[in-house]
C-alpha cells in the first residue's frame, strides 16, 4: 500500500526536576547547598532516509514522545540529558503544523533532518539559588515541559519524469513498456490511483526514474478526482512529460487535453509551467491519429513554438526510444533539483517579543466565594517552582506582590482568609503577609 500523508503527535522530553540538597560530610559544618540541576529533555527529530519510500510507518505509529531528563543529584551532581528521539521519514516529504498551517520544512536529500519539538530544559538546583543573603536556600525547579505540536506529514514522490495527462491515455503501459515497472493496466478510468515508479535504462549507460502518477481531471487544483492527492507528486518532477491520447478513442479532443491539463498544473502552482515539457502525442497507431496530430501540432506551435512534440506508440514501442534520449539530455541540461517557489526548505522563524505590559498581564475572576487568577506568566512559573516548602511560597507571594496580583485583590473585595486559585494549586489570602 502506498501512503503520502499522515497526521502525527510529537511531544518533546520534560526537563528533569532538580534538587533540594545540602553538604552532609562529618567534618564540613554548614555545608551548603549542594542540590544538582536536572537534565535537558530529549528533542523529537525527524531525518530523511533514503531506504524508505513511503509513510506507511506513521499509520501504525502515531505517537511520538521524547524521553524526560533525569533528575538532579546531591553533591552537585546534574542530571543527565535524555537521548533525542529519531523519527525516519522518506525523501521528499513536506513538514506542515496542523494548527497554523505553516510549512515547518520541506525534506529530499538523505541525512537531512529537523528538531521538530525541543525538549524542555532541566530545572535548577538550589545550589543555583544561594545568595549573600540566602545561603542555603530551600528552592528548586522542576523541569520544563517539552514542546508538543500535531504535525502533517506529506510524501511527494521523487522522480526525474513524471507521466502527466488524462486518465487511460496510456501513462501506465509506457512506463511498463520503458522499465521493469509492472503498474496496474486496465481500460478504465483511475485504473492507476497511486504513483508509481520505475527506473529506465536508456541503453546508453545513462538512466533516470520515471514516476506515472494518477490520471488528472477538470478541477483537480480545487481537489476534485484525486486532486491534490496527484499533483502534489507532479512538483518533485524535473521534467514532465505530458502524454496526450492522439487517437481521440474516448470523443475527446487532443488539444483540448493538453490545455485543461496545463491549467490544472498552472493553477495549482505557477512555477510548474517553468518545468521542461514534452508531448508524447500516443497512440499512434490507431486510425485517424496522424491526422489528429498534424492538427494538434499546428494548434499547440501558435501558442507555445517551443514545445516539442513526439509521436509515439507504447504499444509497438515506435518513437518511444527517441522519447527516452530526449527526456534524458534535458535531464543532463538542468539542475539537480527542481525549484518550488512556494515551499522552502527551512521555513521563516519569527520571534515576537512581548512587551513588559502584555507579559505582566493577568486576569481575576470570581467564581463563587473564590478568586481566579489567569496568567500565562503565573502559570508557567508555578509550573517550574516545586511548592514544597515554605521559602517557596513566600518567593511566588514577592512575584504575585511585584505583578500588582495583590493589589487587585483587595479592589475585588478578598480579605483575611478568601481563597485564591491559580492553575491547580489553592491559597488562603493573607492581608499585608503572603498566600499560604
Amino acid at each position: 500500500m502506498f501512503v503520502d500523508k499522515a497526521k502525527v503527535y510529537v511531544k518533546g522530553g520534560d526537563g528533569g526536576d532538580g534538587l533540594v540538597a545540602f553538604r552532609r560530610e562529618k567534618y564540613v559544618p554548614e555545608g551548603g547547598p549542594a542540590g544538582g540541576d536536572g537534565g535537558k529533555g530529549g528533542d523529537i527529530i525527524f531525518r530523511v532516509d533514503e531506504g524508505l519510500r513511503t509513510l506507511m510507518d506513521f499509520r501504525y505509529q502515531r505517537h511520538f514522545k521524547g524521553n524526560r531528563g533525569i533528575k538532579g543529584r546531591n553533591k552537585n551532581q546534574h542530571g543527565a540529558n535524555a537521548e533525542h528521539v529519531i523519527v525516519r521519514i522518506p525523501p521528499g516529504t513536506t513538514l506542515i503544523d496542523d494548527d497554523t498551517g505553516e510549512v515547518i520544512a520541506d525534506l529530499t536529500r538523505h541525512g537531512q533532518q529537523i528538531v521538530i519539538a525541543k525538549g524542555g530544559r532541566g530545572g535548577r538546583g538550589n545550589t543555583r539559588f544561594a545568595t549573600i543573603s540566602n545561603t542555603a536556600p530551600e528552592i528548586a525547579e522542576n523541569g520544563e515541559e517539552g514542546q508538543e505540536r500535531y504535525v502533517v506529514l506529506e510524501m511527494k514522490v521523487m522522480a526525474d519524469v513524471g507521466l502527466v495527462g488524462f486518465p487511460s491515455v496510456g501513462k501506465s503501459t509506457l512506463l511498463s513498456v520503458v522499465s521493469g515497472a509492472t503498474p496496474k493496466i486496465g481500460a478504465y478510468h483511475f485504473t492507476t490511483i497511486t504513483p508509481n515508479l520505475g527506473v529506465v535504462d536508456v541503453g546508453d549507460g545513462r538512466s533516470f526514474v520515471m514516476a506515472d502518477l494518477p490520471g488528472l481531471i477538470e478541477g483537480a487544483h480545487e481537489g476534485i478526482g484525486l486532486g491534490h492527492e496527484f499533483l502534489r507528486h507532479v512538483e518533485r518532477t524535473r521534467v514532465i512529460i505530458h502524454v496526450v491520447d492522439m487517437s481521440g478513442s474516448e470523443g475527446r479532443d487532443p488539444f483540448e487535453d493538453w490545455i485543461k491539463i496545463n491549467e490544472e498544473l498552472e493553477l495549482y502552482n505557477p512555477a510548474l509551467m517553468k518545468r521542461p515539457q514534452i508531448v508524447a502525442a500516443n497512440k499512434m497507431d490507431m486510425p485517424e491519429s496522424e491526422e489528429n496530430l498534424a492538427s494538434f501540432r499546428e494548434r499547440v506551435q501558435q501558442l507555445r513554438p517551443e514545445m516539442v512534440i513526439m509521436p509515439i506508440s507504447s504499444v509497438t514501442r515506435n518513437g518511444v526510444q527517441e522519447l527516452l534520449y530526449r527526456a534524458t539530455d534535458i535531464l543532463d541540461q538542468i539542475s539537480e533539483e527542481p525549484v518550488i517557489e512556494e515551499v522552502s526548505e527551512i521555513a521563516e522563524r519569527k520571534v515576537y517579543k512581548l512587551d513588559k505590559k502584555d507579559e505582566d498581564s493577568f486576569k481575576i475572576v470570581r467564581e463563587n466565594e473564590a478568586f481566579v487568577v489567569h496568567s500565562a506568566k503565573i502559570e508557567h512559573i508555578m509550573k517550574r517552582m516545586q511548592l514544597n516548602s515554605h521559602e517557596a511560597i513566600l518567593k511566588l507571594a514577592r512575584i504575585l506582590r511585584s505583578m500588582g496580583v495583590d493589589h487587585e485583590l483587595r479592589e475585588l473585595g478578598a480579605v483575611d482568609g478568601t481563597i485564591v486559585r491559580i492553575a491547580d494549586f489553592e491559597f488562603e489570602f493573607v492581608e499585608g503577609s503572603s498566600y499560604y
